[in-house]
C-alpha cells in the first residue's frame, strides 16, 4: 500500500456562516468551496446559480469567425464536408455533434476518425488521399489538427481546404488553413480556456447558427456533457453550466444511443451523475477506440433505431469487457517485471516494457502504476524495432517536461504535464530509462497527495449531508468530489467482500458512534491495518438507495495510522528511497537508517508474532510505540532481514518470519554492508 501526504485545507467558517444567513447557501457546501479558493460571496452564488447563462461568445475565440463563413460558404455551394475527429470520448462526441448539426442544416457531410493503431492519432497523408478521392472538399477538425502543420499542407496540395477546431495546446507555428479555432492561441481572446474538443465543436455550432445557444445546448447537451468529462477538462465556467444542463438531458430525455449503453452498463435504473459518466459510460465509448475502432461507438451515438442501438451497445459493452481484461493482464505482467527487477521497482521514473502490449491501453496502465507505486510512470509497448509509450505523473512533476529533456533518445513526443505519449526505437528504451531516470535524480520528487476537504465527527455521518453535496455536482476536475476527513477511528471488524475478498467492509467506531465503510480494490489479504488499530480515514460519501431507503455509502480512497508523524513517515521514506537508489547519503542520513541490534530484535518479534502485509513497514512503527523517527531503521532492518533469510516475503508482500535455524550474520548483508560503507565513506553514493 503506496503512502500519500496527507493535506487537509481549511475552509472559511465565516464565509460559510454569511452564505447560510443572507443567500440561502448550504453551510457546508460553502465551507467546501472555500478551502478550494472561492473566497466571496459573489463567486459562492455565481457557483450555486442554476440559471446561469451561456456567457462566452463563440466569436471570442480566435478564427471563429473564418471557420463560420467558411463552413457556411460549402453549405450554401452542397460542397462535400468530412468532420474528422479522434478516436476517445471527447473526440467521438465531437464528432456526433458537429457532423449531426451539419446533417440537420443539410450539408453534404460525411465523417471520419483514424485507427488508433494502424492510423494513429490525428490527421494523416493516407486518410487526406482517401477523403480527397471520395469528392471531400472541406476537412472540419474537431478536437485535433492544432499541430498538423505537414498535413494540412498536404491536404492543400491535394486542392481541399481546412477549418482545424482543437483543445489541445499549439505550438509556434500553426498550420496554414482557412481557420485554426483553439482557445489555447496565445493569440486568442477568448476568456474562458478550459474548452473540451466537444465544447469548441459545440461553440463552432452556435457560430454557424447564429445566436442560438439553449436550443443547440438542448439538442447536444448530452453529447457535450459526455465529451467534456471524457477528457477531463475543468468543470468550472462555462465547462460547468454546459455538463450540468447536459446531465439533466441524460437523464430526463437521453438519446437512443445513450441510453442503450446505459441499458447495457446495467444503470438503466439509476440516477446518470457526472461520476456515472466518467466511470461508465465514457469508459465504454474509449473502450470501442481501444480495442477494436472508434466508428462503431460514433454509430451508436449517432443511432436513430432502438434495436440496433441495444445491438451496438452490446457490442460496446463486450469491447469493455476485454479491454479491462486486456488492461489486467499487462498490469500484472507490468508489476512481475519490476518485482523481479529492483532497479526498476526502486526507480524515481517507473519504465516497463513488453512485446506487442496493446497500445490502447498502456496509458490506463501507467495510470495504475502511478496510483499504486505514488510514481510518474512509463508502460511501453514493443513491436519489433519500433515502440511506443504512455506516460503518467504525479501532480507537482512535470512529465512532459522529463521527456522534452530527453527528447535526443526519442522518436517523437507530446503532451503535457501529467500525461503524454512517445515514440522511439526498441533498442533505445535502457538508454531513455537511465537517461530519464538521470534527470529526475536532480529533481524533488513529491509524495502524491491526499486531499481532505473537511474534517467530519463520526456521528455527523447521515443522510442530511447528502443534500448538501447535490448542490456541489456536477463533479470532476477542479470540482471534484469532497473528500472528508474521519480522524481517530478504531477498527472494529475487517470483512472481505465480493470473490476471493477482493474489497473490504470495515466498521469503524469513535466516542460511541459506529459506521461501516467499504474500501474497494483492497484485498484483505494485502490490507496493513488489524482489528483495533486507531487509523485516519479519507473518504467519500455516497447516495445509496435501496429498498427506496436512502442511506449514506461511505467509500474510502485513503488511509493512515492515526499515531504516526506524518513529516517524519514521509522523511524517512524519502530518505530510504534515496538509499535504494544508491544516491548521496551523507553519514549522518546513512547512520538515521542504521538499525542497532536492539530496533533489530524489534522488528522481528513484531513480525513474528504479526507478519507486515503488503510491505506495509509503517505498521511497524505503531506495534514498537513509534512515531515515525525510526521508520527508515525498521525498513533497513526489513531488507537486511530478508537478505541473511530470517524474514520472507510472499507474492502479496506479506513479509513473514519463516521457520529458521541457527545464526544469521546480519553484518554481511548487502543492505548492512552498504550502509557501512556510507558511514565510513567509502562510496561515492
Amino acid at each position: 500500500m503506496r503512502r500519500k501526504k496527507w493535506l487537509i485545507t481549511k475552509g472559511d467558517k465565516e464565509l460559510a456562516s454569511y452564505a447560510s444567513e443572507q443567500l440561502n447557501i448550504d453551510p457546508l457546501a460553502a465551507l467546501i468551496l472555500s478551502s478550494r479558493g472561492i473566497s466571496s460571496a459573489d463567486e459562492l452564488e455565481d457557483f450555486f446559480d442554476k440559471d446561469s447563462p451561456m456567457t462566452i461568445d463563440p466569436f471570442s475565440i480566435k478564427d471563429m469567425d473564418r471557420a463560420a463563413a467558411r463552413i457556411n460558404r460549402a453549405l450554401d455551394n452542397f460542397e462535400m464536408i468530412c468532420v474528422y475527429g479522434d478516436y476517445d470520448a471527447d473526440g467521438v462526441t465531437a464528432t456526433a455533434l458537429l457532423y449531426s448539426f451539419l446533417e440537420s442544416r443539410g450539408a453534404n457531410v460525411i465523417r471520419y476518425i483514424p485507427d488508433r493503431i494502424s492510423e494513429g492519432y490525428g490527421l494523416n497523408n493516407g486518410a487526406i488521399d482517401e477523403l480527397e478521392a471520395r469528392g471531400v472538399r472541406l476537412i472540419v477538425t474537431v478536437d485535433t489538427g492544432a499541430t498538423a502543420i505537414d498535413e494540412v499542407a498536404h491536404a492543400y496540395e491535394l486542392g481541399l481546404e481546412v477549418v482545424v477546431t482543437d483543445h489541445h495546446k499549439v505550438g509556434d507555428t500553426l498550420p496554414e488553413c482557412a481557420a485554426v479555432v483553439d482557445p489555447q492561441r496565445s493569440d486568442c481572446p477568448c476568456p474562458f480556456k478550459e474548452m473540451a474538443g466537444v465544447g469548441v465543436a459545440f461553440k463552432l455550432a452556435c457560430a454557424i447558427e447564429g445566436d442560438a445557444y439553449d436550443e443547440i445546448l438542448d439538442e447536444y447537451g448530452e453529447l457535450v456533457a459526455i465529451g467534456t468529462i471524457g477528457d477531463v477538462v475543468s468543470l468550472t465556467g462555462e465547462n460547468r453550466v454546459m455538463v450540468r444542463r447536459g446531465i439533466s438531458a441524460i437523464n430526463e430525455h437521453p438519446g437512443i444511443g445513450i441510453s442503450a449503453l446505459i441499458k447495457a452498463a446495467g444503470m438503466s435504473d439509476r440516477y446518470i451523475s457526472s461520476s456515472s459518466v466518467a466511470f461508465t459510460i465514457c469508459p465504454r465509448i474509449n473502450a470501442a477506440g481501444r480495442m477494436g475502432s472508434a466508428d462503431i461507438a460514433l454509430e451508436l451515438l449517432l443511432c436513430d433505431d432502438p434495436d440496433t442501438a441495444e445491438y451496438t451497445a452490446q457490442q460496446i459493452n463486450s469491447m469493455n469487457g476485454d479491454r479491462q481484461s486486456t488492461e489486467n493482464e499487462i498490469f500484472r505482467k507490468a508489476v512481475a517485471i519490476m518485482q523481479e527487477n529492483t532497479g526498476i521497482l526502486n526507480d524515481r521514473i517507473i519504465v516497463v516494457d513488453g512485446e506487442g502490449w496493446n497500445q490502447g491501453v498502456i496509458g490506463i496502465v501507467a495510470a495504475k502504476l502511478t496510483e499504486k507505486y505514488g510514481r510518474p510512470s512509463v508502460v511501453i509497448s514493443r513491436s519489433g524495432e519500433e515502440a511506443k509509450g504512455s506516460c503518467r505523473s504525479i501532480p507537482g512533476f512535470s512529465i512532459y517536461e522529463a521527456i522534452d529533456a530527453v527528447s535526443d533518445t526519442l522518436t517523437h513526443y507530446g503532451g503535457h504535464t501529467l500525461a503524454a505519449g512517445i515514440g522511439l526505437k526498441s533498442g533505445n528504451i535502457d538508454l531513455f530509462r537511465k537517461r530519464i531516470n538521470g534527470y529526475a535524480a536532480d529533481k524533488e520528487m513529491p509524495f502524491a497527495v491526499q486531499r481532505i476537504d473537511c474534517r467530519l465527527q463520526l456521528g455527523s455521518v447521515d443522510v442530511s449531508i447528502l443534500s448538501s453535496l447535490a448542490g456541489l455536482e456536477p463533479f470532476g476536475a477542479d470540482n471534484p468530489q469532497p473528500v472528508f476527513g474521519l480522524f481517530g477511528v478504531t477498527i472494529e471488524e475487517i470483512n472481505g467482500v465480493a470473490e476471493g475478498g477482493r474489497h473490504i467492509r470495515l466498521l469503524v467506531s469513535k466516542n460511541g458512534s459506529r459506521l461501516t465503510a467499504m474500501f474497494f480494490n483492497m484485498p484483505q489479504r494485502k490490507f496493513p491495518f488489524e482489528k483495533g488499530d486507531t487509523v485516519d480515514l479519507a473518504v467519500n460519501l455516497e447516495k445509496n438507495v435501496y429498498n427506496d431507503e436512502v442511506r449514506v455509502s461511505t467509500v474510502i480512497r485513503g488511509i493512515r495510522p492515526s499515531l504516526t508523524d506524518e513529516d517524519k513517515v514521509l522523511g524517512s521514506m524519502s530518505l530510504y528511497g534515496r538509499f535504494s537508489r544508491s544516491e548521496s547519503l551523507t553519514p549522518s542520513e546513512a547512520r538515521s537508517l542504521l538499525p542497532e541490534r536492539e530496533i533489530q530484535s524489534g522488528v522481528y518479534r513484531s513480525i513474528k508474532s504479526s507478519p507486515v502485509k503488503d510491505g506495509y513497514c509503517e505498521m511497524l512503527c505503531v506495534r514498537l510505540g513509534d512515531d515515525g523517527t525510526n521508520l527508515g531503521k525498521y525498513m533497513s532492518a526489513v531488507d537486511i532481514m530478508l537478505e541473511a533469510g530470517v524474514l520472507a516475503c510472499d507474492e502479496d508482500g506479506r513479509i513473514y518470519a519463516p521457520a529458521y535455524s541457527g545464526k544469521a550474520d546480519l553484518e554481511r548483508t548487502p543492505t548492512m554492508m552498504k550502509l557501512r560503507s556510507y558511514i565510513d565513506g567509502n562510496t561515492a553514493g
